[in-house]
């Protein structure tokens, strides 16, 4: 079985969010599955600066205002890349969406239909004897790969098209549609029209053979006015072409066990250096040196999505607790301003760092007792399961994948030995704060404390579940290739 995966970013070679370490992982766990699976993303600085010999396959003169190729390569870690070389699209420094002012790079539409452009037709007329027979598409950037192959109107791989978070839909304006080199008989209702404009996420809804999103739960919310985002019809009515996969995490990055990015190794069965990482931690965000705090983690982007709002209120409750918190991300204006001036009022309880760090978060990992994800939509999320392999104990909102991941503490759950974090609703300051107290009972009791890490610990978070799902939908639609 091959298959050509279509995305925007891929793990460790650019990388903003969930997204990228999903491309970096599956593939991998596809391999052990027995797929030949590949990746297609642009050739931004960050992925060119890496690539190692890369080998030009196709060129062509004219793409949306220059001259492009694909490139083939292979990573340290032997996974094959096509990557779209387009100086004039996607040499640009920075973020690989905004521009230097923070704002979305105004020709993102035109980016990104290139790319799927390019996927689409190396999948239909492919360089050398490899073809995919599926191509699976991810998220509004790679949204056009199924209307490309759909309009080519001739045999070609079947598409699979998932999305990760259906609040991003890359809308362009109706009128510069023709640049697409789509037909205007695709331009309707049923098509790529979207409220009078286009939407590339809708485009892969509506042409792509199978849909997948990245959890059951928000699988079901996607189909929902409150959760849909506009397209809740759309998924209505393909509902019989569409599930939801849990996401996973890939087990050689993210191991306490052998991390080079923590201060001290530990396991389940050995887990005392886990209070090595945390005073290592304390002294990174400078709060005070307190084995007894119990230490709470963000690790995020700062938005009303992800909850942390409500978190910005309840947070003085942390830290008249006794409690520390220390938060890596950056987005919202109102959002950083209040989380540093927590900080800099207290700064032996909180600690912030505005930005993104990718070993700091492995750190935080492994130094925080509890991580925080109180998002009020949450297609599945990546840091709980993090935070799972960690026994750093999530503390999620009952929503999409967080409710299909964590398994609450409560009376029952700990009765049986099968809670391994605290979920809370309706997604408030109120029902936070509530948690938040289950939370500091729990670590206030050694014992309970200890069990319950130990069972995040155990939880399984690999891909090979999801993996094998994603294979036995491959072959649905391959006809058992």
């Amino acid at each position: 079985m091959r298959v050509l995966h279509v995305a925007s970013e891929c793990f460790p070679l650019i990388k903003t969010g969930g997204l990228a370490d999903v491309i970096g992982a599956l593939p991998k766990a596809l391999a052990a599955a027995g797929c030949d699976a590949r990746v297609f993303l642009p050739n931004y600085p960050a992925v060119a600066a890496v690539l190692k010999d890369p080998q030009k396959v196709r060129s062509v003169k004219s793409l949306f205002g220059g001259s492009a190729d694909i490139l083939k390569a292979r990573t340290a870690d032997g996974l094959v890349l096509y990557v779209l070389d387009a100086p004039h699209l996607f040499d640009r420094p920075g973020n690989p969406y905004l521009g230097a002012d923070g704002k979305d790079w105004p020709d993102n539409p035109v980016r990104f239909a290139a790319c799927s452009q390019m996927a689409a037709g190396l999948a239909l007329d492919p360089v050398g004897s490899w073809q995919p027979d599926i191509v699976h598409a991810h998220d509004w950037q790679a949204g056009l790969v199924p209307a490309y192959v759909h309009a080519a109107d001739r045999p070609g791989p079947k598409t699979v098209m998932t999305i990760h978070n259906i609040a991003f839909q890359g809308v362009m304006p109706a009128k510069d549609r023709a640049a697409l080199g789509l037909p205007d008989t695709m331009f309707t209702a049923a098509g790529l029209e979207y409220f009078g404009q286009v939407s590339f996420l809708k485009a892969g809804l509506v042409y792509a053979d199978r849909l997948t999103t990245v959890s059951p739960t928000y699988a079901q919310e996607t189909r929902t006015a409150e959760f849909g985002m506009g397209l809740h019809g759309v998924l209505a009515e393909r509902a019989g072409d569409y599930r939801g996969i849990l996401n996973g995490v890939d087990e050689t990055v993210w191991d306490p066990e052998t991390d080079p990015l923590i201060a001290a190794p530990y396991s389940r069965a050995r887990p005392r250096n886990k209070a090595r990482n945390k005073e290592t931690l304390q002294g990174a965000f400078g709060l005070a040196q307190d084995k007894s705090a119990p230490l709470f983690c963000v690790v995020s982007r700062l938005t009303e999505q992800k909850g942390l709002d409500l978190l910005l209120d309840v947070l003085p409750m942390i830290g008249d607790r006794g409690g520390q918190l220390a938060l890596l991300g950056s987005g919202d204006a109102r959002l950083e301003k209040g989380f540093r001036a927590a900080a800099a009022a207290r700064p032996d309880r909180f600690g912030v760092r505005i930005g993104y760090d990718e070993p700091l978060s492995h750190l935080m990992q492994a130094g925080a007792d509890v991580i925080l994800v109180p998002s009020r939509f949450e297609p599945c999320g990546l840091t709980q399961l993090y935070g799972l392999r960690y026994g750093t104990i999530p503390l999620v909102a009952r929503t999409g994948g967080l409710a299909d991941t964590i398994i609450d503490a409560n009376d029952a759950g700990l009765a049986v030995g099968t809670a391994t974090g605290i979920q809370f609703a309706p997604v408030t300051a109120e029902a936070l704060a509530f948690a938040l107290e289950r939370v500091l009972a729990l670590y206030g009791e050694p014992k309970v404390w200890r069990k319950l890490q130990n069972r995040a610990m155990a939880h399984p978070v690999s891909w090979a579940k999801s993996a094998a799902a994603y294979v036995a939908l491959y072959r649905e639609l391959a006809g058992g290739a």
